[in-house]
């Protein structure tokens, strides 16, 4: 700017660089300072920081334009938050985790789930008189329900490896709207509960009757998987209503 005064083209700077952080996300880093969040080559967001810094000289003050830069999301934190409820497997900085039980009593502990595989009559009347070509659809996926039950812990990321005492899976054919009902419960001994168990055997017993149907019909649809009771725990009994 050299038609300017210095005052001039420093106010001018303050203006620029107040648009740009209205304007544009951040992140902190650990010298206090922002880095922008752009699409723009890293060299030029490089020399923003640093005409930021020789024109602040510290972190920027708020914009002379009013606008004050993007809020940085709360953090969640495993306090009890004054009975407020929390996200156990977030630590205080956002980051995932596996939650450490090590200080947990044993305890009893069951759950029971369930899930709805809709057939359609065509499917469902083959599979009601078994005649699929795969074979006895229910038991195929009552085992296949037990299986993946003992497998949670490999498929889904932060589970425990529980020591499972009982796994249950029931399959019956609802005629009212050709459809499975399928019910299963888990229990153990231990520090923490089998919601997940119970949850992944009816989901895998559910994808297992799709599987052994799927050439008869490509419209089942597998629905309404949800927990319907735990037991044990600090936290107690607690059952659908």
């Amino acid at each position: 700017m050299p038609h300017l005064h210095f005052t001039e083209a420093l106010q001018a700077n303050l203006i620029t660089m107040s648009i740009f952080r209205s304007l544009l996300p951040t992140v902190p880093r650990k010298n206090g300072w922002r880095c922008f969040v752009t699409g723009f080559p890293s060299d030029t967001i490089a020399e923003l920081n640093k005409e930021m810094e020789s024109v602040f000289g510290e972190s920027p003050a708020p914009s002379p334009l009013g606008s004050s830069p993007p809020q940085q999301p709360a953090r969640p934190t495993n306090g009890s938050g004054g009975g407020q409820p929390v996200l156990t497997h977030v630590d205080s900085s956002g980051q995932a985790k596996m939650v450490d039980v090590s200080s947990k009593n044993d305890s009893t502990r069951v759950a029971v789930a369930t899930c709805r595989v809709l057939l359609g009559q065509k499917a469902f009347d083959l599979v009601a008189s078994n005649q699929i070509a795969k074979g006895d659809v229910l038991t195929v996926a009552k085992i296949a329900g037990i299986t993946g039950a003992k497998q949670t812990s490999n498929l889904i990321p932060l589970c425990h490896n529980l020591n499972i005492s009982h796994v249950r899976v029931d399959l019956t054919l609802n005629e009212e709207d050709s459809s499975v009902m399928i019910e299963g419960e888990a229990s153990t001994n231990g520090k923490t509960g089998v919601e997940m168990e119970a949850m992944t055997a009816v989901a895998i017993a559910g994808l297992t009757v799709y599987d052994m149907c799927k050439a008869v019909s490509k419209n089942i649809c597998i629905t309404d998987i949800c927990l319907q009771h735990k037991s044990g725990g600090k936290s107690g009994s607690w059952s659908r209503s």
